[in-house]
């Protein structure tokens, strides 16, 4: 049995550690065929440092490294070039100064490495003068990797001078390349975000983003017969259905494929966890969920255009850009409205799903310590029809948020706060949802599936002005208008001949029956709770 390359980023150390490794070296002989400056996007541990790695060595001719591989009888081994490898993974720098002295450190080592000496003072004088001396030493153009290449930006965009003092360093850094084409080979830059040419690559026009190109697809990330392949002998037990749920949904317009940093740690573990998760917490998504007073449930199916996907702005952050980009949503679908793509978003898999709602919902409520126990009670209160127990429960989470805390977070003066902790607390179970689902009537706010039951759920807030409040109070107005308004769209057609995902005893005609369940929630933001919450169960009834 080989060893699992968790926390492999190179590709000698998985050699030297006789490591299993998923062969990705067709990808190098595809890029270097086709072209010479690439840009490649992806969300964090998803294996860009080792692909990067991979392009180092088989430049440099170590061929050893490639034994059995795809490469190996594919490449010209007897040609080595000169090789400048720039990462900022490592640390974090929080200004414009301790940028400059980490990549003067960089393109120091690099001279030291090759007895090269710098005559130039400044970092793009010194980096230009660093590709020329390297060709003409060897006699072979130069390769230039970069991976992280936006870390610098990202560890400071809660801090939007610092970030923008970042970004111009490293386009000081970065627009050297241009100028440098007769001396280059081939260039590859990879990172989280997706920045445009005109704000960070200024001039270099022929650097082709292939983030989004189907042919690269697989190029970071592991596909199931990757894993059954190449991971065989760990596979006793694994439930691959399960698995995929957890880990696997990642699309970026070609076949699917898992987190392999999720994917080594399970294999290590057995255990369902949420590791990929818990490497980075995004804090910045909180400050942008606050700001744009952001309605949850839109995350499940989010359309944005190819522009907002693929366009980073630290001086205008778009949630959605840095949702997608960061990993936390991928593509479900692509249309096309008058020749542009319209891209539909949504949570790759459970362990995002689950995990991002459970740490929102930890801020949307200030007090996670009652929330395990409100979970679990929710859970059972829809798994045995108890939906008047499920509004008691959620009438005395809203009454348990201290009342400062209203009055310091403006969170709470956006209508879709209320739905939001609803949608977090549902979500961060696990349970089955869709947001903002989609009826040929209109929208069903939020649907809930669990077992052999869809729940139909409706939200509303009422007239936030205490005077009409009172009004209707006094004049004994009680109808629920969220529950009506499922009523009269007619939500409930859309499930009338659904099969629940799990299969339940069938009937005595071998169907499968669906229990269906409208709910509809009004709040009352000057109580800040729940003003009336009422259910009915489907029947035959409601469609006469």
């Amino acid at each position: 049995m080989k060893t699992l390359p968790i926390g492999a980023s190179t590709l000698i150390s998985i050699v030297d550690n006789h490591c299993y490794y998923v062969d990705k070296t067709p990808f190098v002989k595809q890029l270097v065929d086709s072209g010479r400056y690439y840009f490649l996007s992806r969300p964090r541990r998803f294996g860009k440092s080792l692909f990067i790695d991979t392009l180092k060595q088989a430049f440099l001719g170590k061929q050893v490294y490639f034994k059995g591989l795809y490469l190996e009888t594919r490449w010209d081994w007897h040609t080595h070039f000169p090789v400048i490898h720039i990462s900022f993974g490592g640390g974090v720098l929080e200004d414009r100064h301790g940028l400059d002295i980490k990549i003067a450190e960089i393109l120091k080592h690099h001279a030291n490495q090759h007895q090269i000496h710098l005559e130039f003072s400044t970092i793009s004088g010194q980096f230009a003068e660093l590709i020329e001396k390297l060709q003409q030493k060897y006699q072979q153009k130069v390769v230039i990797l970069i991976d992280e290449y936006d870390k610098p930006i990202l560890d400071n965009l809660t801090n939007t001078p610092v970030a923008l003092q970042m970004r111009e360093g490293l386009k000081n850094l970065y627009s050297v390349i241009k100028d440098c084409d007769e001396w280059l080979k081939f260039v590859f830059l990879t990172g989280v975000s997706n920045f445009s040419k005109v704000s960070l690559f200024s001039g270099l026009n022929n650097l082709e983003d292939i983030s989004l190109i189907p042919d690269y697809a697989l190029i970071c990330g592991y596909r199931e017969s990757d894993i059954k392949a190449v991971f065989g002998d760990r596979l006793a037990g694994v439930d691959f259905e399960l698995l995929k749920r957890w880990y696997n949904g990642y699309h970026f317009l070609g076949e699917s494929v898992y987190n392999p940093y999720d994917i080594l740690l399970y294999l290590d573990s057995k255990q369902f966890k949420n590791y990929w998760f818990e490497t980075a917490t995004p804090s910045f998504l909180l400050k942008l969920i606050q700001e744009r007073e952001y309605y949850l449930p839109q995350l499940e199916q989010l359309e944005v255009t190819e522009e907002i996907l693929g366009s980073f702005d630290i001086e205008h952050l778009s949630l959605e850009t840095l949702l997608f980009q960061t990993g936390y949503l991928t593509i479900k679908k692509v249309d096309s409205f008058l020749e542009e793509r319209i891209f539909t978003l949504g949570y790759p898999n459970l362990e995002v799903k689950k995990s991002l709602n459970n740490y929102l919902l930890n801020y949307l409520i200030h007090d996670p310590a009652p929330k395990t126990r409100n979970q679990r009670a929710i859970y059972q209160a829809l798994k045995n029809n108890e939906l008047d127990s499920l509004k008691a429960i959620f009438q005395a989470l809203f009454a348990s948020i201290p009342y400062n805390w209203y009055t310091k977070n403006p969170m709470n003066e956006y209508e879709g706060y209320y739905a939001s902790i609803f949608y977090c607390y549902l979500t961060a179970l696990g349970l089955d949802l869709i947001g903002e689902d989609t009826t040929n009537k209109g929208r069903i706010d939020l649907t809930v599936k669990l077992e052999h039951k869809v729940f139909i759920i409706e939200f509303k807030v009422v007239d936030k002005n205490p005077d009409k409040a009172l009004s209707k109070k006094e004049e004994g107005k009680t109808t629920n208008t969220a529950l009506q308004q499922i009523k009269d769209k007619r939500y409930y057609e859309k499930y009338l001949s659904t099969t629940p995902l799990t299969a339940f005893p069938p009937t005595p005609k071998g169907e499968i029956e669906t229990e269906i369940y409208l709910i509809g929630v009004e709040f009352n933001p000057q109580e800040r709770n729940i003003e009336h919450f009422d259910w009915e169960k489907w029947d035959d009834k409601l469609s006469g």
